[in-house]
């Protein structure tokens, strides 16, 4: 619409002149003031409205002119029926953004206020897009570190960079020998991963920011001299701007972000910078707390091997089977533990130990782990228990540990149909023998606990099985659960003689599945201390389960009894 109106100077003296009744304060408002009679005419202007309207010369005069969105309001005001126009309404003048208020007067002729509206619509945008990059940073951090796992990080990294920063976004990771893992996403297509041999010095900056030196500006950048893998397969037209900056991680750099937009969209401003390195720092911290877990992850699986207890088999004709079962269910290792060492000739004997370390969880298992490395390293002397008990005694005292230990030893060799088991306890509960008849006898075996005192004594004792005979190593978990009717009774060893007696004839790992069976329906849903259980047998060798002690040759009662050594 062409302008309302053009009027010279010398007709703005005073509206009333024109005869458009208005106030007298029009003309010394701080703003620019319209006064326009009812047959459209341009009455006056106030002096900031001079200044700010555009003029030209017509017939010799200058001439002010009315731009055409103010043209358009009026002819809409003075044309539709009161009450159906509504403001204020908003145009530009001079590269600035005004609201225009009208008051209407009694004659028809209308009063025009404009107010410079520019910073406030300004200050508000900014503010809106500030609020909006808050809550993308908040989205990223709470999206990032919701997972531990590097590869989806990455993924999720490179995502919602291409989703609110740019149109393409490549992430690169630290290298793995020559080659660096590139993860890339386009707004709206899958995120695609690759190994790839790159020379970073090819993206200029890329280097840099892999080093975590601070980024270089985009203006810096040649968009044409981006190599190819920079590019995802399927990006729609030639890049026209690029950013590359460095995600700093925890000490070391995380990897580098590098964001693309094609030359249809605008390039990257200094305030996109920023934030694109304010993205960057939180997918650095996400980045590198997944690492870490990762490797935390790594080195605690490889030390838990360790301190896991080891699987039993059969051995030269012998069978062994063990169950271990922490105190807690989130747990893996505590204070009981067992260990297995084979002999390495059918002649040699096989070392069975169970024992039981002061306190439960992570700081009792380390206390075991340093009981089976130290008698491991003492196996060359296994054949002497009082030796080896007094050596690891003094390896318990010279540690910084406080806790102390109880074990039993169990030296074992198959001579012909029977086992013979060297049995010595070091403060630790004395082993069962289960015979086959269901008769269950206690090894008289007993000794002093190890780390806690410089001298120890222990008294060995040696059991011969007989074919479907067991002996049973336990740990006071099992007869010291509490459970039943009402929770807070033992569950004791009477219980646990007679349920070995019912498993009279049993093969060892059978044994062992039914007294943790026993023991774990004893505590129901309580609370209960580790629980460690070890059986060595001798094979049945097809003796039918419950026959009689006289149904095999166990070559007489004084060698089915313990001999004290």
């Amino acid at each position: 619409m062409p302008p309302l109106v053009c009027a010279s100077p010398s007709s703005f003296a005073d509206p009333r002149d024109a005869g458009v009744n208005v106030g007298a304060t029009w003309g010394d408002a701080p703003y620019p003031v319209l006064v326009i009679d009812r047959n459209g005419g341009l009455a006056g202007l106030n002096a900031a409205a001079r200044r700010l309207l555009p003029h030209g010369n017509g017939d010799g005069a200058p001439q002010h002119l009315v731009p055409s969105w103010l043209s358009a309001a009026h002819q809409r005001l003075t044309e539709e029926p009161a009450g159906a126009f509504t403001g204020p309404l908003t145009g530009e003048i001079d590269e600035r953004r005004y609201e225009a208020h009208a008051t209407p007067s009694e004659d028809g002729g209308v009063v025009w206020w404009l107010i410079d509206d520019t910073d406030r619509r300004v200050a508000e945008s900014a503010l809106h897009s500030s609020q909006e990059r808050v809550a993308v940073l908040s989205a990223v951090s709470s999206r990032l570190l919701s997972t531990l796992n590097v590869p989806r990080c990455a993924e999720a990294t490179v995502g919602m960079a291409a989703e609110h920063l740019a149109e393409a976004a490549v992430l690169v990771l630290p290298p793995q020998g020559r080659r660096h893992i590139l993860t890339y996403a386009q707004r709206g297509r899958p995120v695609q991963r690759a190994l790839r041999r790159i020379d970073p010095r090819a993206v200029h900056g890329l280097a840099e920011a892999l080093q975590g030196f601070p980024p270089v500006p985009a203006r810096w950048i040649d968009p044409d001299g981006l190599p190819d893998w920079v590019v995802p397969d399927g990006f729609e037209g030639p890049v026209g701007s690029v950013i590359v900056t460095p995600l700093p991680g925890h000490g070391v750099p995380a990897g580098a972000l590098i964001l693309l937009r094609s030359e249809t969209e605008r390039v990257f401003t200094e305030g996109e910078e920023v934030f694109a390195r304010l993205f960057a720092a939180r997918a650095g911290a996400a980045l590198s707390a997944a690492r870490l877990y990762t490797e935390q992850t790594a080195i605690t699986a490889t030390l838990m091997r360790e301190l896991l207890p080891p699987a039993l088999h059969t051995v030269d004709g012998v069978e062994y089977a063990g169950q271990y079962r922490p105190a807690g269910d989130d747990e893996r290792v505590g204070g009981d533990f067992y260990d297995f060492h084979p002999g390495a000739e059918a002649s040699q004997e096989t070392l069975v130990v169970l024992g039981d370390v002061a306190g439960k969880g992570l700081d009792a298992a380390v206390l075991t782990g340093k009981i089976r490395n130290t008698l491991h390293a003492l196996l060359p002397l296994a054949g002497n228990h009082g030796e080896v008990l007094k050596l690891l005694n003094g390896a318990l005292l010279t540690t910084q540990h406080t806790r102390f230990a109880t074990l039993v030893l169990a030296s074992v060799r198959r001579r012909d149909d029977r086992v013979h088991v060297r049995l010595t306890s070091a403060g630790h509960l004395p082993p069962l023998i289960v015979r086959r008849d269901g008769t269950v006898e206690e090894a008289p075996t007993r000794g002093t606990l190890v780390g806690a005192l410089p001298e120890i004594s222990s008294v060995g004792v040696e059991v011969v099985l007989g074919p479907g005979e067991t002996c049973l190593l336990y740990t006071d978990g099992i007869t010291e659960a509490r459970g039943g009717p009402l929770g807070d009774e033992m569950f004791g060893e009477r219980r646990l003689r007679r349920t070995l007696a019912e498993c009279a004839g049993m093969p060892a790992e059978a044994v062992v599945e039914r007294v943790q069976m026993i023991a774990a329906q004893w505590i129901g849903t309580g609370r209960h201390d580790d629980m460690a259980t070890v059986a060595v047998s001798a094979p049945a060798k097809g003796v039918p389960a419950g026959a009689p002690a006289g149904a095999a040759d166990h070559g007489g009662a004084g060698e089915r009894g313990g001999r004290r050594r």
